[in-house]
């Protein structure tokens, strides 16, 4: 199935991308505080470890083989994880620097801070979806594939030669 190659490659380089860039502003953004305390920080903690994780299985996975289809309940995991991810940063931003989904000014190489959390916002939710629908091409193909399995047709006991 050609299709889910070719979708499961992009995808793997979308959830890489995505995840470098989680990485790379909310750890920018855990340097600067690093004098404070780390009990305050658990959110940014928390999404830095899922990104480190997606930047891992997503370079691992991003070799085209087809054993990068049967990982599907972990991609589902990943997902959940950054969904949740999500809700703790849209959580913690309350609001202040807008509505969640508005992206206006989203932003990576500003110095505005409300545009940094924006962009670490939609990454997180694009990398969740990412990882969803990977994990949604793997059950996709695992089932193409045992459909098109070949099985022996067995006659019970009525042939005995």
């Amino acid at each position: 199935m050609v299709f889910a190659r070719i979708a499961s490659i992009v995808l793997r380089v979308a959830e890489l991308v995505f995840a470098v860039i989680v990485a790379g502003l909310n750890g920018e953004y855990l340097h600067e505080v690093r004098h404070t305390s780390s009990w305050s920080q658990g959110r940014f903690i928390y999404t830095e470890v899922v990104a480190g994780i997606a930047i891992f299985f997503s370079l691992i996975w991003l070799i085209p083989f087809s054993g990068t289809f049967i990982h599907w309940p972990l991609d589902f995991l990943i997902s959940v994880t950054w969904f949740a991810a999500f809700g703790l940063l849209v959580n913690w931003l309350d609001g202040s620097c807008g509505a969640v989904f508005d992206w206006n000014n989203v932003t990576i190489f500003n110095d505005d801070q409300c545009g940094k959390w924006k962009a670490v916002i939609a990454f997180s939710f694009l990398s969740a979806i990412c990882w969803l629908v990977s994990g949604i091409v793997g059950i996709i193909w695992v089932h193409d594939r045992d459909s098109r399995a070949y099985y022996r047709r067995t006659w019970r006991n009525r042939s005995r030669v």
